[in-house]
């Protein structure tokens, strides 16, 4: 290991490392049904930073998989809550309750209260900024962080690439860490957005295969079978019937959306159907897809959320075998730089 790449590591995630208070600024990505006890406190034990991905948790389930997460691991962690979940104080009073030290909130704009609420009991604040005008807002928000998370990314995406998404922000945003996520595979490109001036940097579909993960051993294969062009973002046929991109891995499912897509517009129509109602088809299509994929192993019909970065994924191995190797090659890159 390279002592002057060593050194130049260490200098460009200092901040992102003091933020998190993990050995490595590497932040797990949050995902349903993926990121509970076992991987979030494997990420926290091998250095990174591990995240609880609340999802449709109710209070009493979130209160429990933090208690949990703190048995197995005495490293910091954080938790992610969605913005329009229908008991977001309640989830927010858990994390208060349970002194959580770091909150990420997703899934749109999050209200000022809750902004405040989180704020006063001490937790630093991490939101999603998808434009630098956006970023801006939330920093003036009072937001201790921000995350910056490009379309290769897996799960719900937006519309603009990991890469241009940093250089749009990173020169603009300093008062606070940024974290870049979104299509990150190898160390190389963790460290080049360092050197950009990201703070760290947010990985999830890396971490599917790791031992510690819980998903279905079916789910885990087919992330190692994929490559970076099978991880598809849903597509929208009419706009009448809106659809939210998310990007996973083409399977009989993502092909059955499609029909149905057709098959509501066709009726629409005819008459047959109205537009609301066609919508709710729409939207119900996938619900408990991605349960059924990473609980059961539905790998053909279930959704089977990967970001393009699941061509890298090549084998299931401890997460902090998966942890070193990335910053082996953050040194590695940053010590050929001369």
């Amino acid at each position: 290991m390279s002592e002057i790449g060593l050194a130049r590591l260490e200098r460009h995630w200092q901040r992102g490392k003091e933020f998190l208070g993990s050995r490595y600024a590497i932040l797990g990505g949050a995902m349903t049904w993926v990121s509970e006890r076992n991987l979030v406190s494997a990420i926290s034990n091998a250095g990174g930073f591990g995240v609880i991905a609340c999802g449709g948790m109710g209070p009493e389930l979130l209160a429990a998989e933090i208690a949990a997460t703190r048995e197995l691991t005495d490293k910091p962690f954080g938790v992610n809550l969605i913005t329009l979940h229908p008991d977001l104080d309640a989830l927010i009073d858990v994390c208060a309750d349970q002194k959580v030290s770091h909150v990420v909130l997703a899934g749109g704009l999050p209200s000022g209260a809750a902004i405040a609420k989180i704020k006063g009991f001490g937790a630093k604040l991490m939101c999603f900024a998808p434009t630098a005008a956006l970023a801006k807002k939330l920093v003036r928000s009072g937001v201790d962080a921000i995350i910056i998370e490009g379309a290769e990314a897996g799960g719900h995406i937006g519309p603009v690439s990991t890469s241009v998404l940093a250089q749009e922000i990173l020169p603009v945003i300093t008062d606070v860490p940024v974290f870049v996520a979104g299509g990150i595979g190898r160390g190389e490109v963790m460290a080049s957005y360092l050197e950009m001036g990201a703070s760290g940097a947010q990985l999830g579909t890396r971490f599917v295969v790791a031992e510690e993960c819980v998903a279905h051993e079916k789910f885990k294969k087919a992330f190692i079978r994929a490559s970076a062009r099978d991880a598809v973002a849903s597509t929208q046929i009419d706009s009448r019937f809106p659809v939210i991109p998310v990007r996973a891995l083409k399977n009989q499912g993502t092909e059955d959306f499609m029909k149905t897509q057709e098959e509501v517009v066709a009726k629409f129509r005819t008459g047959e159907i109205a537009q609301d109602e066609g919508q709710m088809m729409i939207e119900h299509f996938w619900g408990g897809a991605l349960r059924r994929a990473v609980v059961d192993g539905d790998v053909e019909t279930g959704s089977v959320m990967a970001g393009q970065s699941v061509g890298m994924v090549k084998k299931i191995e401890p997460t902090a075998d998966i942890i070193n190797e990335l910053v082996a090659q953050a040194i590695s890159h940053l010590n050929a730089r001369g």
